[in-house]
């Protein structure tokens, strides 16, 4: 079939298909947490209906004509997670997707290097509410409130509003809006992902119970806090994906619940012309907050949270590469250490467990 634009037809095929098929659509997009955050809504919503959802993070216009045209014709619910290179992206997939309810997890530091400001970045994030047509579900944040031009509903939720009665390895239990929920991950950060998933299954019209079940049935997906136990070593890793923001929540969720704990970091990317700033930043808010753990960073930007966790008083060493690091902790460290990995995605921290698996074995 000849067309004049071959992106302009796929999406449109996949807006003839969402409407055919015409399951409840959830759009979900943020700087950090979408794919948790879809996730935890999947857990919820399949505890009812027959959904359909974003298959890993393939999240930009060719992954939503994917997930669209993978989708069963009796689908009764399809979440989509939408990111973003640029204005306009976000736009353009909401426009196709026709959402009925849209969440946004935050609007954060990530990707600043490309958008140029704070401002910018959640103005693109807010782009979901262009199409959206009953709900808009969005983390409380001042940036998110001046830019979402929606004149439906719209919840805001924040850990502000949780009361949290059980904290350790693993396991949360917490009561949110008078109702008390469970979740067999750790981390604030992933309890207030999951308040968005509770909204949106109330919204859904389903019962706490179902919605309580959902959120327990969760499991966390691939480096997402992946536990392996590795000839000894218990290794935590998290290196999907880093910004400033999930890696402070990220790293003081892991030295909160875990004692003689070793913290690997590594380069966040994409945070433009501030990079050096923005590493530095995670470095003094980790070290005014904690006084315990070993560090070691990896490259050239990870470096400058090394010297500011220095400067609080904190044991730091710095590594330009991961077998360099991973030398390191074969060396230096013994077995029953709890090692913590969080780094973006180009810096391969899988090498280190990889180099691990192979000098152990």
């Amino acid at each position: 079939i000849k067309v004049y634009d071959t992106l302009t037809a796929y999406l449109q095929i996949a807006n003839f298909a969402r409407r055919k098929y015409n399951p409840k659509v959830v759009g979900v997009t943020g700087s950090s947490g979408k794919t948790t955050t879809k996730e935890m809504i999947y857990s919820v919503v399949s505890e009812k209906f027959k959904t359909h959802k974003t298959f890993s993070n393939h999240n930009n216009e060719i992954g939503f004509c994917q997930t669209v045209l993978s989708m069963s014709e009796d689908a009764e619910v399809l979440i989509i997670e939408m990111g973003m290179r640029g204005l306009g992206e976000i736009e353009l997939i909401t426009k196709y997707a026709e959402p009925d309810f849209a969440v946004i997890t935050n609007a954060g530091s990530a990707h600043i290097g490309r958008l140029g400001s704070l401002d910018n970045i959640a103005k693109a994030k807010c782009e979901i509410t262009s199409a959206l047509k009953e709900t808009l579900v969005a983390h409380d944040n001042e940036r998110i409130k001046k830019f979402a031009n929606f004149e439906g509903e719209k919840i805001f939720y924040s850990i502000n509003d949780v009361e949290i009665l059980e904290k350790r390895s693993g396991y949360s239990k917490f009561k949110y809006k008078n109702q008390e929920y469970e979740l067999n991950v750790e981390g604030d950060y992933n309890i207030e992902n999951s308040l968005s998933a509770i909204e949106i299954g109330y919204k859904l019209g389903m019962s706490y119970d179902e919605i309580k079940r959902g959120l327990l049935a969760y499991k966390p997906i691939e480096k997402r806090w992946e536990t392996l136990n590795i000839r000894g070593f218990n290794i935590i890793n998290d290196s999907y994906n880093a910004n400033p923001e999930s890696m402070k929540a990220s790293v003081s969720t892991f030295l909160e619940l875990y004692e003689n704990p070793v913290v690997v970091l590594g380069n966040m990317g994409e945070l433009g012309e501030d990079e050096i700033e923005f590493h530095s930043e995670v470095g003094k808010y980790i070290g005014k907050k904690f006084k315990h753990g070993t560090f070691l960073t990896v490259g050239n930007l990870a470096r400058y949270i090394g010297e500011e966790l220095e400067k609080c008083g904190l044991d730091v060493k710095s590594f330009e590469n991961n077998i360099e690091t991973s030398r390191y902790i074969l060396d230096n460290l013994n077995a029953g250490s709890t090692i913590f990995l969080k780094a973006s995605r180009a810096m391969k921290f899988e090498e280190i467990i990889e180099e691990i698996k192979r000098e152990r074995a």
